[in-house]
């Protein structure tokens, strides 16, 4: 495949794993997109090695997996063969967005490498860190610890992509907030279904949801403070919608629903957009 298929390709599969963060990044423009949708798929690559549900793939294989991978990320040259390697036993398990790790690496622009890479290779470690750990959040400490490696991170490296691209320079502290945010509404969503199917509870214990829900809403705050520093409409633009909906599921778990509908969502873009 040349690189203007794989390019298309790439954005083919963003959409298929994620329709919600494909229409914020085609806000943004040229190498910035293909840098962000990239990163976004490499880092999906590896939350669905943490997520694996199947039980071939044990804790103990994600965390190893992880582990594994983490470190070949930190390399100058990501050795494909040896990623296929460790895959290989678990191939059959894994989706498209995994076993293709290497072509979204290759797809990064000239200068953004280093920085996705050593975000991803970061998370890697996170996730098999709490793998090894069955996710069990005890404390406020640990749901800080959890929400960062997941997606805090994730903040930090937008804010050094914001920076490369643009020199808009903004706090990564509040990245962090805002990335903690977006996972809170996630694991408030999910909290049954994680509890059912996996036995996994990502609240501390004492905790009410009330205190979640705080907890949540505390952090996205820090997102209004975190977009102040950003005049760049594209970059503004992906950032304001993540939140929009982030408050609207909100909105509709206090309201005893599960989640947004698709003509929810819809409308939440256009509001935006004509914003």
């Amino acid at each position: 495949m040349n690189q203007k298929a794989l390019e298309k390709d790439a954005m083919r599969v963003l959409k298929e794993t994620s329709r919600t963060f494909y229409i914020p990044i085609t806000f943004l423009k040229k190498d910035l997109k293909k840098a962000v949708a990239n990163a976004y798929l490499i880092m999906r690559a590896l939350d669905e090695i943490e997520d694996n549900e199947h039980p071939e793939v044990t804790n103990e294989i994600k965390y190893f997996l992880l582990m594994e991978v983490s470190e070949l990320l930190k390399e100058e040259n990501f050795n494909n063969d040896k990623y296929l390697q460790l895959l290989e036993p678990y191939k059959q398990y894994m989706p498209e967005v995994t076993m293709r790790l290497n072509d979204w690496i290759l797809l990064l622009p000239e200068g953004t490498k280093k920085i996705v890479c050593d975000a991803a290779s970061e998370m890697a470690f996170g996730m098999a860190k709490w793998a090894k750990a069955n996710w069990q959040v005890r404390t406020k400490e640990d749901l800080d610890e959890y929400t960062y490696y997941v997606a805090g991170l994730v903040g930090v490296m937008l804010s050094d992509l914001w920076e490369w691209d643009s020199a808009v320079k903004t706090d990564r502290e509040l990245a962090i907030g805002y990335g903690r945010g977006l996972q809170a509404v996630n694991i408030l969503r999910n909290q049954q279904e994680d509890f059912e199917t996996r036995g996994v509870s990502f609240i501390p214990e004492g905790w009410t949801k009330e205190d979640l829900f705080h907890y949540t809403e505390e952090n996205l705050e820090k997102a209004y403070q975190y977009m102040d520093a950003i005049q760049k409409r594209s970059i503004l633009m992906f950032c304001r919608l993540p939140l929009a909906l982030a408050h609207k599921t909100l909105n509709a778990l206090k309201e005893g629903k599960e989640k947004m509908s698709r003509s929810e969502v819809e409308e939440t873009v256009k509001e935006l957009m004509v914003d």
